[in-house]
């Protein structure tokens, strides 16, 4: 009995052994127009099971590029479509830019240096003090990930002015987000009022 780990390996494995066979029959027919009409029947049958892709715009070009690389493009026929070659289908593709700057916070991330940098360029007025206060509400956000005792608002107007180095000098009263801790109080309220959605939802 022969398994098929004892064959030689698939190029399309999602085709199947029967369309390699047929494949490899139709490399060795001499006459070009018989080997055209099957490669013609090829494609219907490899088509036939994949018939839920037929609305894709390239779906029959990635079918005669399927056929060419099963016939390891050794088959002489003339294809309906620029197939792929040989040297750009194993090619590896581009690197992706990875940015290797350093963060000085891990905690805050680099996207939040970006805001930090751009608040330093604008002038001052209303429209910077917005944006300081949202980079504010985000380094808290930021910092209680790691840190989910407490949040010191000293801490973090003492990070922004390292930070900017001494541009952005603030109180916790200029920032006004000493109300951004939750109480006793209001956790309780948050609390309590899950376990009465949990209760309504049982009901």
């Amino acid at each position: 009995m022969q398994y098929n780990t004892q064959q030689p390996r698939l190029p399309m494995p999602e085709y199947g052994r029967s369309v390699q066979n047929m494949v490899n029959h139709a490399l060795t027919i001499t006459d070009r127009e018989e080997r055209q009409r099957c490669a013609n029947t090829i494609i219907k049958i490899m088509g036939n099971m994949y018939p839920l892709l037929r609305d894709l715009p390239d779906f029959k070009q990635k079918l005669w590029d399927h056929l060419a690389i099963m016939a390891d493009f050794k088959l002489d026929i003339d294809y309906p479509y620029e197939i792929v070659q040989p040297d750009t289908l194993n090619s590896a593709p581009e690197r992706i830019p990875y940015s290797n700057g350093r963060i000085r916070y891990r905690h805050y991330g680099f996207f939040l240096e970006r805001l930090i940098k751009k608040a330093m360029e604008m002038p001052e007025g209303e429209e910077r003090a917005q944006l300081v206060h949202l980079i504010a509400i985000q380094m808290r956000k930021n910092f209680i990930t790691w840190n989910k005792d407490s949040v010191e608002i000293q801490k973090l107007i003492s990070d922004l002015e390292d930070y900017t180095h001494g541009a952005i000098r603030l109180t916790e009263e200029d920032l006004e987000i000493t109300d951004l801790e939750p109480s006793a109080a209001q956790r309780h309220r948050t609390v309590f009022a899950l376990q009465r959605r949990r209760a309504a939802k049982k009901k």
